[in-house]
C-alpha cells in the first residue's frame, strides 16, 4: 500500500511503536506562531532506541529531528539507522538553520518513518523526494494523521 504520491506504507510493529513515542515527543513541543510542533525519535541499525527530540526542545529554534541527532553522544550511532518523525522532515529552513533532510543525510540514516506529509501552510516541503534522490527509504504509518497533525491545530485552524 501507497499514499497518493507513490510513498509506502508500512505496518511494522516496531514502527508503530516509536511513531507513538514520536507523537508523545510533539505533545511536548510549545506551539509558535510559524512553526510546527514535531516529535522524533532515532533508532540505531540495530533497533536500540538513541534519543528523542521535538520542536524547540533546545534552543536555537531547533526542529525535533534536529533535537534528536544534536542530543546523540556519538554521531557515527546514527549511521544506518531509522528516524520517526511525526512530519515530514523539512527541506527548507526559514530561520536559516540547516534543514533537517540535510542533516539526516550528513548522519548517514538509511530509513526514515513519518507520519505525515508537511502541509503547504508555511512552507512548499520537499523532503521525501530529497530523501528518496539520495537512496533514503521513506515509510508512512498509516492511520496516525490526525495526532501527528494535533498539536499543530494554532497553524491549520
Amino acid at each position: 500500500m501507497m499514499d497518493e504520491y507513490g510513498t509506502q506504507y508500512t505496518q511494522d510493529n516496531n514502527d508503530i511503536k516509536y511513531m507513538s513515542l514520536a507523537i508523545e515527543q510533539a505533545k511536548k513541543s510549545i506551539p509558535a506562531e510559524k512553526a510546527y510542533c514535531v516529535g522524533a525519535c532515532l533508532v540505531s541499525k540495530d533497533g536500540e532506541l538513541l534519543t528523542t527530540g521535538f520542536s524547540r526542545e533546545l534552543p536555537g529554534n531547533t526542529h525535533a529531528e534536529q533535537c534528536a541527532l544534536l542530543k546523540l553522544q556519538d554521531p557515527n550511532l546514527a549511521s544506518g539507522g531509522t528516524m520517526y518523525t511525526t512530519m515530514e522532515p523539512c527541506s527548507t529552513r526559514l530561520s536559516g538553520n540547516i534543514p533537517c533532510v540535510q542533516n539526516i543525510i550528513n548522519a548517514n540514516i538509511t530509513r526514515v518513518v513519518m507520519g505525515v506529509r508537511e502541509p503547504p501552510n508555511l512552507v512548499q516541503c520537499e523532503g521525501v523526494q530529497l530523501l528518496e534522490q539520495h537512496g533514503i527509504q521513506v515509510f508512512i504509518v498509516p492511520g496516525v494523521q490526525e495526532e501527528c497533525l494535533a498539536p499543530n491545530k494554532h497553524i491549520l485552524h
